[in-house]
């Protein structure tokens, strides 16, 4: 073998691997490329007027000033009882802070004959269906169920199971349909939940069916410490296109355009058009519950990142620019705020403190072996304090 054959077999080889590499990029050139989807918006984040030709709206400035002061009273609201579970008060409590735009400009899309399936978090819905926010406070003190009539506002009981409400939501709208009525139902969940059987079991019913309900998912960016990316391959809401109906996403931190996007899909389900799913594109600034540290799995510079989007600091922005809100209104507000937040203090209070061991009450109907032992050891766990019961 000469030199020269064995220099042209390294070039033959050298050619053969440029080739493979070659197709290799070609490959993956011509694979799907994942595009930053249409995103509605609104309202900029500094606080600027954007119009968009599908979605738009047109609102008085006591309407905007209506949005404003739900969510600043949701936000103090939300921030008390954040505070009251630290202090001992309530047994955990699931913060939506930073999710106000979301939950408030979905909310006030809503008639009053429309029907509510949320899920634990819905705090600012529940706001706008009239609730008293104490009764929702009374179910994570575990003196209540629930503490309202899901009939008197239709607004359900908030389900703790994942994704569960979205087949409630579905049936029920369904049974709406055979009525003959025009209202429409809404349901709640957040992305992690999207991942979960029971809501693309409602997807398959609610389109084949025609259901007159809205899919309204607030992806906050974490399944408690599992990001989006690691779930989806896919943006969500273009997960209904597989199941046959329309899906958008929407500025989750803006809540003109959330106003706006799901009077549009309530207004579709009303005409008979079927589900729609919004994806409410925001972030959760606080943690999953306040028993999660999510300085364990997410940087501070992502939650700064967010806080620049926020949508209380965005519409107040907007307010005064175009003279739409003084600085008596905001006094005002300051202060209904502060009383708000001492009512629910007084209220969560002067409730009774939970019986610790009524928990094994109502597992069973006629009582259980196994239950019992159970309640038994607990009841010597707490008898080992002082006092005869742990705090």
């Amino acid at each position: 073998m000469t030199v020269e054959s064995t220099a042209a077999r390294k070039t033959t080889r050298r050619s053969s691997g440029t080739k493979r590499t070659t197709s290799a990029t070609a490959k993956k050139a011509q694979a799907p490329q994942q595009t930053e989807p249409e995103l509605i918006q609104l309202l900029t984040p500094e606080g600027e007027r954007v119009h968009h030709p599908e979605y738009d709206i047109d609102l008085s400035a006591e309407e905007l000033r209506g949005l404003y002061r739900d969510m600043v009273l949701t936000r103090r609201f939300d921030a008390e009882a954040t505070a009251l579970q630290r202090q001992g008060e309530l047994g955990l409590w699931a913060s939506l802070l930073g999710q106000e735009a979301a939950q408030i400009g979905s909310g006030r899309a809503l008639r009053d004959d429309d029907y509510v399936f949320p899920t634990y978090r819905e705090h600012g819905v529940a706001w706008c269906r009239g609730v008293d926010p104490t009764n929702l406070l009374g179910m994570f003190r575990g003196v209540n169920n629930g503490g309202w009539d899901p009939n008197s506002n239709n607004f359900h009981l908030y389900t703790i199971v994942l994704g569960s409400q979205t087949l409630h939501a579905t049936g029920y709208a369904m049974g709406v349909a055979k009525d003959g009525t025009d209202s429409a139902v809404i349901a709640y969940f957040g992305d992690g939940a999207s991942s979960q059987g029971d809501v693309n079991e409602a997807f398959v019913f609610s389109s084949v069916y025609n259901a007159p309900v809205v899919f309204f998912c607030q992806n906050n960016q974490w399944a408690i410490s599992e990001p989006t990316e690691k779930q989806t391959r896919v943006p969500l809401y273009q997960r209904a296109r597989g199941f046959g109906f329309p899906g958008v996403r929407v500025d989750g931190n803006d809540v003109l355009a959330c106003l706006a996007v799901t009077r549009s899909a309530l207004e579709r389900a009303r005409r008979g058009e079927g589900p729609t799913l919004i994806e409410a594109f925001t972030y959760r600034m606080a943690a999953h519950t306040t028993s999660d540290d999510p300085t364990r799995y997410r940087r501070d510079t992502e939650r700064e990142a967010w806080e620049a989007k926020d949508p209380i600091l965005r519409l107040k922005a907007y307010l005064e620019k175009e003279g739409h809100a003084d600085a008596a209104f905001f006094e005002a507000l300051e202060t209904e705020s502060e009383e708000l937040g001492k009512h629910v203090r007084e209220v969560v209070r002067a409730m009774p403190v939970p019986d610790h061991m009524a928990m094994f009450d109502n597992v069973y109907a006629d009582g259980h072996a196994l239950v019992d032992e159970e309640r038994a050891q607990f009841a010597a766990y707490q008898a080992s304090f002082e006092g005869g019961e742990a705090e």
